[in-house]
């Protein structure tokens, strides 16, 4: 078995949970504040958009707890160390994300029923404070949004949050302006729509990972070609590509040679498949069992 292992560090993983830490606390005060403001202002969609920002509070927790998990040194038990925490957080987040839109959704259709005057200025008070410090937020977690999954879930949550917030604002000038009290569960169900729409995706996403399946990015057949291109290569099979995080793609499968070649030798070409398929695929994790005249299926991918 030859193994090699490429590594690549994002830079200061700490500045990202200090941003986390600070976003957290900014949201516990937003959800707070306006819990209190939705139940005294008899408005449902304050309360859903405090829903909203409580369902990040949990989701930037899930993601901070990750981010330290992540880097935990692996052991014997756990030959991998967390690096999957950050999948399992986004999936835990997203599939959050849509029960609570359903609950909401169900309120909101009640409310349509029976309108209920709603005590405007503190609606259009607390949606600013959200806009703020939701705002605040987002700016801090930009940069890292881009380059990680869990990182991109929180960064999502607080963007819709903003943009709910802005929404539970309008609303309020509306209420406040033209009495128009429906306003309320609609801007609850626009809400809730959208929150299940962003969860989706990142379910989908998540579970991907978790299930092992290949990239979408990478093509089997392709790599195959590749490697039997090289002169000393009678077939691949055997192969299995998946994606262990956000980071790493990992590569294992058996070739089979022309000639009862020397490791040395197995080692060069075994250098060659690693440089080729890293700059290529990004696949940073090759494992690669040679062989030579052994009987087994030599199908590509092995059906158990």
């Amino acid at each position: 078995m030859a193994h090699s292992h490429h590594n690549h560090n994002h830079a200061h993983p700490d500045l990202k949970g200090r941003n986390l830490v600070f976003s957290i606390f900014l949201n516990i005060l937003i959800t707070v504040a306006q819990i209190i403001g939705g139940f005294i202002s008899g408005s449902l969609s304050l309360l859903s958009d405090a829903l909203h920002n409580f369902s990040d509070v949990l989701s930037l927790v899930v993601s901070y707890a990750a981010n330290r998990l992540s880097k935990k040194k692996a052991s014997n038990h756990k030959t991998f160390g967390y690096k999957r925490a950050e999948i399992m957080a986004a999936f835990v987040n997203a599939a959050a994300l849509i029960v609570v839109a359903i609950i909401l959704i169900k309120e909101a259709i009640e409310r349509f029923m029976f309108p209920q005057e709603v005590e405007s200025n503190l609606v259009i008070w607390l949606s600013l404070f959200g806009i703020l410090a939701n705002g605040l937020s987002v700016f801090l977690l930009k940069k890292d949004a881009d380059s990680n999954m869990n990182m991109r879930s929180a960064y999502l949550h607080l963007l819709t949050d903003m943009l709910a917030s802005f929404a539970v604002l309008i609303g309020g000038l509306l209420m406040k302006y033209f009495q128009m009290y429906w306003v309320d569960p609609f801007l609850t169900f626009a809400i809730a729509l959208y929150l299940i729409y962003m969860g989706y995706d990142l379910l989908i996403d998540s579970t991907k990972v978790l299930m092992l399946f290949t990239p979408d990015t990478i093509k089997i057949n392709e790599i195959v070609n590749v490697v039997n291109k090289i002169p000393s290569v009678k077939n691949v099979h055997h192969v299995h590509i998946w994606q262990l995080n956000e980071d790493e793609v990992h590569l294992e499968a058996h070739i089979d040679f022309n000639q009862n070649i020397k490791l040395s030798e197995f080692d060069t070409i075994l250098e060659q498949i690693e440089e080729e398929l890293y700059h290529n695929y990004g696949i940073n994790h090759v494992n690669i069992q040679p062989e030579f005249g052994k009987c087994d299926p030599k199908n590509i991918i092995v059906q158990d």
